[in-house]
């Protein structure tokens, strides 16, 4: 093969919630385009993030984690992961030193040998491990359930070993055009990145089961010039509730939370998009929209 041929694989980030996909994303890509927390099931979309090495072209999908859904949201979170699992060239299953193999887990691998995809096994978190020997048995475990290309464990918070999975997966990229522009990060439209960012730190601050109740939506978005001359990012948030009680939460004594959400959101946003950010914030109910599949749409949870 020429040295100057391109190549691109499709890779899709697979797990249980938790795992540290969003992070491990993050991580290969070189920069925020996936929001993180401890809370599960953080991630709702299917989110893709883009590496370009010279002729190299990885392109990866994070999926949400992969868990029994009880609301058409976790239905929607579900069937992302199948959609993303159909259509790849191999699969990264995350995964942790400290858990066991479980039935959803099983399911995933089952899934990925009807495909016949080449999968690499990720023990992530190692930084957390302060004795590594049951990582060993980790590996035993894992082998046991499937022919894995490789098992590698790293850390996608300190970028340990991040490399070398880089380069495991380089071994499954096609000879081919790149499907995207080198400086390509993410697919993400700004405005699903300013709604993500906004959510993150709900998910941050709040209680923990009041942010998976929880949708943003971007209604306004648009640069302005100040009257200083200063170039600024006008956006305009709704914050969705399925309870007046938790809207009251949200809000805060005298706004106060609302204040926090929205301060730590707008430097989130600076750093990303690089330009002073005007954010505001409101907070409305929609009771049980997580099961009710119009409101569902309109906040952007449809399958392509």
């Amino acid at each position: 093969m020429n040295s100057t041929t391109t190549r691109s694989a499709f890779v899709a980030l697979v797990g249980r919630p938790n795992v540290g996909k969003s992070s491990l994303l993050n991580q290969l890509v070189g920069q925020k385009i996936a929001i993180v927390s401890d809370k599960p099931q953080t991630t709702r979309n299917r989110i893709m993030g883009v590496l370009t090495r010279d002729t190299l072209q990885l392109v990866f999908l994070d999926t949400p984690g992969a868990h029994r859904p009880r609301t058409r949201l976790g239905d929607f979170m579900v069937k992302s992961i199948g959609e993303a699992v159909g259509g790849v060239d191999a699969g990264v299953l995350v995964v942790t030193a400290d858990a066991k193999v479980s039935d959803t887990d099983r399911e995933l691998l089952a899934q990925f040998r009807r495909q016949q995809l080449p999968v690499i096994l990720v023990i992530n978190k190692i930084d957390l491990l302060e004795d590594k020997s049951p990582l060993l048995t980790c590996i035993d475990m894992w082998q046991s359930e499937y022919d894995f290309e490789a098992i590698l464990p790293l850390s996608a918070l300190t970028g340990e070993a991040v490399d070398t999975l880089v380069e495991e997966l380089s071994a499954f990229a096609f000879e081919s055009p790149h499907f995207f522009p080198a400086d390509t990060v993410s697919d993400q439209p700004e405005r699903v990145l300013a709604s993500e960012l906004v959510r993150e730190q709900m998910l941050h601050l709040l209680q923990k089961e009041i942010p998976h109740g929880i949708a943003v939506v971007v209604e306004k978005m648009g640069e302005d010039v100040t009257e200083k001359g200063q170039d600024i990012l006008d956006i305009e948030v709704t914050i969705y509730c399925e309870k007046d009680s938790h809207k009251g939460i949200v809000i805060g004594k005298r706004g106060a939370m609302l204040k926090e959400i929205a301060s730590r959101a707008r430097a989130e946003m600076e750093a990303l998009f690089g330009i002073h950010v005007n954010l505001q914030c409101w907070v409305k109910v929609k009771e049980d929209w997580r099961n009710r599949q119009g409101l569902l749409g309109s906040f952007g949870y449809t399958l392509q």
